[in-house]
């Protein structure tokens, strides 16, 4: 049906800036760096899930209880980088907030280490990862960064997503960002 679906467990892409890997997260082994990274204020700004260690623990198995989205452990190179949720937005909350087509993969990111931010590396990562989704199905690739997010918003830009509306969700504004398949105008 989408991308998504018939995905690796696993995603082992190739950047410019190194091998770019994303895994399912394993809360035994993985829940202490997310929280760390909630808990950044920058994060937290726009992912409004800071606080105690349960409201991480939480969050992640909520996302592992639905059957559209996949949460995983981004490395760059190795090193732990980042969090991030790939899902099939028809099945999200997002979808009644825009005309969702079934196919619809969308993405949700956080780059947690502070040195890792501000160099390009989302706009890299975004780009092999949607790269590879395409590649599989010509599926559209949706996100819907908090708009106050200049730096999220750049990465999509600079990954090949079009902002497409402004979006009033219940947590946020947010900027629909779409990154159409190569066949559409």
């Amino acid at each position: 049906m989408t991308a998504l679906l018939s995905a690796p467990a696993w995603w082992d892409l190739a950047t410019p800036a190194g091998r770019f890997t994303l895994c399912p997260v394993k809360p035994d082994r993985d829940l202490l760096i997310i929280h760390q990274w909630m808990n950044d204020p920058l994060v937290a700004r726009y992912w409004q899930l800071d606080g105690p260690l349960e409201r991480t623990a939480d969050h992640l198995a909520e996302q592992h209880a639905l059957a559209h989205t996949e949460p995983y452990l981004a490395r760059l190179r190795g090193r732990p980088a980042g969090y991030w949720e790939i899902y099939r937005a028809a099945e999200d909350r997002l979808a009644a907030h825009y005309p969702a087509r079934p196919d619809d993969v969308g993405v949700r990111l956080l780059i947690g280490e502070p040195d890792l931010r501000a160099l390009g590396l989302g706009t890299l990562m975004l780009t092999a990862l949607c790269d590879a989704i395409q590649q599989e199905s010509y599926c559209r690739v949706v996100a819907e960064p908090d708009e106050r997010n200049v730096a999220a918003a750049r990465a999509f830009v600079g990954a090949g997503f079009t902002p497409s509306a402004t979006l009033a969700l219940p947590e946020k504004r947010a900027t629909l960002v779409i990154r159409h398949t190569p066949h559409e105008p």
